[in-house]
């Protein structure tokens, strides 16, 4: 029989080989914030956000059935792509945890519609960037052109998760 000290040990001390190399051609990744936490389902709520089908969603619809005999409560879950509106559901015990998408909403100023639809967009800290199209054929791309061409100051909402990015609302910059 062998001994399963003198096993582990040996294993304990390749690891270490390992490591010390691996230090040495170690490179520097990312230190940016995960896109994702989890969160128990049963505490997921109607109007907030969760990944379905590894797509970030906004709960629109919910239900929790009652445990059966040998089994636990489950929760039926039917949500909105928050970028293309495609409908998705998902059933998952009440007490597993699922993926909720970090969602940032931000605010920015409109300075430029080129004519292939991107923005040119100014946030607070007067820091300006030109990499969201608007959707021409939807009824607020249209608007937001039609407010530009009339040189109307106004804001758009920007919400971005899972490294995508929609303009999903626009207002109005009321004059001092």
């Amino acid at each position: 029989m062998k001994n399963k000290n003198k096993g582990s040990r040996a294993h304990k001390e390749a690891a270490a080989t390992i490591v010390i190399n691996d230090e040495e051609e170690f490179e520097h990744g990312d230190a940016g914030a995960s896109s994702t936490y989890p969160e128990q389902c049963s505490s997921l709520r109607k109007g907030g956000h969760v990944l379905l089908k590894h797509r970030p969603c906004k709960i629109v619809e919910m239900s929790t059935s009652a445990p059966g005999k040998h089994g636990h409560a489950k929760v039926h879950l039917i949500g909105l792509d928050l970028f293309t509106g495609k409908k998705y559901e998902d059933i998952c015990p009440a007490h597993h945890n699922m993926d909720v998408p970090n969602v940032k909403r931000l605010e920015y100023q409109i300075v430029n519609v080129s004519r292939d639809g991107y923005l040119t967009i100014m946030d607070d800290k007067g820091q300006l960037r030109s990499d969201i199209k608007i959707e021409e054929d939807d009824d607020l791309g249209k608007e937001i052109k039609v407010k530009f061409e009339k040189d109307e100051d106004f804001m758009v909402s920007v919400i971005s998760a899972m490294d995508e990015e929609k303009v999903i609302a626009m207002k109005a910059i009321k004059q001092p």
